[in-house]
C-alpha cells in the first residue's frame, strides 16, 4: 500500500468535470436532500429507540437499516459536498481506500439487514405461534452480529486484495472511488479480485433468492384469508418495496462499474452511480413511516403534540 501511494498520492475524481455554472445549484439541492436523509433516518431510529411499543424485532431491524442508511451516506455526502465548492476534484489514495469501504459496506449491509427482515416476516406470518420463541432477543442479537459482521469483514478481504496491486493511473471516471474504478487503473488485471468479486456478488444474489423464497411462502400462506392479505399488505408490502428499489439501485451500479460506462454521457453516469446513495437512503424510512402502522401512529401523535397536523 505504501509503494502505491508514494506512485500516486492523489486520485482525480472526473465526475463533476462538466458541472461548470450549475455546481451552487447542485450543492444547494446536494445539501437540502443530506439533511432530509439525515432528519428521516434520524427521527425513525430515536423514535424505535425511545417508544417502548416499537421495542420489537421488525422495529429494531428497521432502526439497524436506518443507521446503515446513515453510515453510508457518510462516505459519500460529505467528501461530494466539498468537491462542489472547490474546482479540483481530487483524492488521497488512503482516503480513496476509506471510501470504498465505508459505500460498499453499506451496500452488502442493506442486504443482509433486508434478508434479516425477510426471516422475520417470516417467521411472524408463517410461524406465528412460535415467533416470540424463535425470535429471542439472543437471537435478534446473534442475527444483527452477523448482518453487520459478515459485510464488514468480507470488504476488509476485498481492500487488502485491492491495495497490494500497484496503481498506474490517477483518473478515476466518477464521483466518489469505488473498487472496480481502482482496479481498473492497476498495473495488472488480478485472477484473485476478479474471484473473490464474482464469489461476493454471487453470495449477494443468494442472499436475494433467500428473501424470495420467505416471500413466496408468505404470500402462500396470506392470501387463503382477509386477515392475512391485511397483515401482508401492512407489515410486507413496505419490505419489498425497499428491497425492489435497493435491488435496481444496485444494479444500476453493477452495471456502470463494470461496464463500458464511458460510451454513455456524463450526466446519465453520474445519475446511475449515485442511485444507490439517494434513493434507499431517503425513501426507506419514509416509506416504512407511512406504511407502518404503529410507527405511523407514533409519528402522528409527536405532530399533534407540536401543532403539526396530521
Amino acid at each position: 500500500m505504501m509503494e502505491n501511494m508514494s506512485a500516486f498520492k492523489l486520485f482525480v475524481l472526473s465526475g463533476l468535470q462538466e458541472s461548470g455554472v450549475y455546481k451552487p445549484l447542485y450543492f444547494l439541492l446536494t445539501l437540502i436532500l443530506y439533511a432530509l436523509i439525515i432528519a428521516a433516518n434520524l427521527t425513525l431510529i430515536l423514535n424505535v429507540t425511545m417508544e417502548k411499543s416499537l421495542h420489537e424485532p421488525m422495529y429494531i431491524f428497521l432502526s439497524n437499516l436506518c443507521v446503515n442508511g446513515l453510515y453510508g451516506t457518510l462516505g459519500f455526502y460529505p467528501k461530494f459536498l466539498l468537491d462542489l465548492q472547490s474546482d479540483v476534484h481530487t483524492i488521497t489514495y488512503g482516503w480513496c481506500i476509506l471510501q470504498v469501504y465505508a459505500i460498499y459496506t453499506s451496500a452488502m449491509c442493506e442486504i443482509t439487514i433486508l434478508t434479516v427482515m425477510s426471516y422475520d416476516r417470516y417467521v411472524a406470518i408463517c410461524k406465528p405461534l412460535q415467533y416470540h420463541s424463535i425470535l429471542t432477543p439472543h437471537a435478534i442479537l446473534k442475527l444483527l452480529l452477523l448482518a453487520w459482521a459478515y459485510p464488514l469483514l468480507t470488504s476488509v478481504v476485498a481492500i487488502l486484495l485491492t491495495v497490494r496491486i500497484p496503481i498506474c493511473g490517477s483518473l478515476i471516471h466518477k464521483l466518489f472511488c469505488d473498487n472496480p474504478s481502482v482496479l481498473k487503473l492497476g498495473c495488472s488485471q488480478s485472477i484473485i479480485n476478479q474471484i473473490w468479486s464474482i464469489t461476493v456478488i454471487t453470495l449477494q444474489l443468494m442472499q436475494f433468492v433467500f428473501i424470495l423464497i420467505s416471500y413466496c411462502h408468505i404470500i402462500h400462506v396470506c392470501i387463503s384469508s382477509n386477515e392475512g392479505r391485511a397483515k401482508f399488505t401492512k407489515t410486507c408490502v413496505p419490505h419489498i418495496l425497499v428491497m425492489l428499489i435497493f435491488a435496481t439501485t444496485a444494479l444500476f451500479d453493477l452495471l456502470y462499474s463494470w461496464g463500458e460506462s464511458k460510451h454513455f454521457p456524463i450526466r446519465i453516469r453520474n445519475a446511475l452511480a449515485v442511485q444507490f446513495l439517494i434513493l434507499p437512503p431517503l425513501l426507506n424510512p419514509i416509506i416504512y413511516g407511512f406504511q407502518l402502522p404503529q410507527i405511523r401512529k407514533i409519528l402522528c401523535r409527536q405532530s399533534c403534540k407540536h401543532k403539526i397536523m396530521c
